[in-house]
């Protein structure tokens, strides 16, 4: 004849052990901007994951977004490299952002083998951050991204147009930098639930 013994009279007498539940926070390295890093799960980029730019078009300060983090990391001596970049980067400005242009790598490359590079970088696991600029990226190119940034444990940044918002991504993150107004919406973050109001472009174009 079976008996029912309550689960909470074994745990009073001891006869079972109680875990404590496990938390799992996202970890993440700091954006430099402290407007930004307070909306952030984790308090700023997902670490070891591809972060999304989506921009209106290039040259609407979206760069400034990413120079305190590329600033801290060139002091340490990690290296950046950036694949295919659209425009020549301008050497007085980078360099006025705190950027070491010796940690500094500039990738040419098209279309795919514009892809192949950049996962290349982030797989190498010798990088501090990657930043790329595809014009053509589907989903499955956007995973082997992330799956590259997960592998070398590199901060990985794809700048794309404004319009690919309206499709899914396998990013960890993905901001939209708008023009009119100027500000920057969080779409997608992974480990909580996106914001619903907009930061204005003064939480990330004025001094940290």
């Amino acid at each position: 004849m079976s008996s029912v013994v309550a689960l909470d009279r074994l745990l009073d007498a001891r006869h079972i052990w109680r875990g404590q539940a496990i938390v799992s926070r996202p970890v993440s390295q700091p954006t430099g901007h402290a407007m930004l890093d307070a909306i952030l799960p984790g308090g700023g980029w997902p670490e070891s994951a591809l972060s999304e730019l989506l921009v209106a078009a290039t040259g609407t300060g979206e760069l400034r977004l990413l120079w305190p983090t590329l600033a801290r990391l060139t002091a340490a001596g990690e290296r950046v490299v950036l694949v295919a970049p659209p425009h020549r980067p301008c050497p007085q400005a980078w360099l006025a952002a705190g950027v070491d242009l010796r940690r500094l790598i500039i990738v040419q490359a098209k279309g795919r083998d514009a892809l192949w590079s950049a996962e290349q970088c982030l797989r190498s696991g010798s990088c501090g951050a990657v930043l790329c600029w595809p014009s053509q990226a589907d989903d499955r190119a956007l995973r082997r991204l992330q799956i590259a940034a997960e592998t070398g444990k590199t901060l990985a940044f794809a700048y794309r147009p404004l319009h690919e918002a309206e499709n899914p991504s396998p990013a960890a993150l993905r901001l939209a930098i708008e023009a009119q107004p100027a500000q920057l919406r969080v779409i997608k973050c992974r480990g909580g639930l996106a914001p619903a109001r907009p930061l204005p472009a003064s939480a990330w174009e004025s001094p940290p």
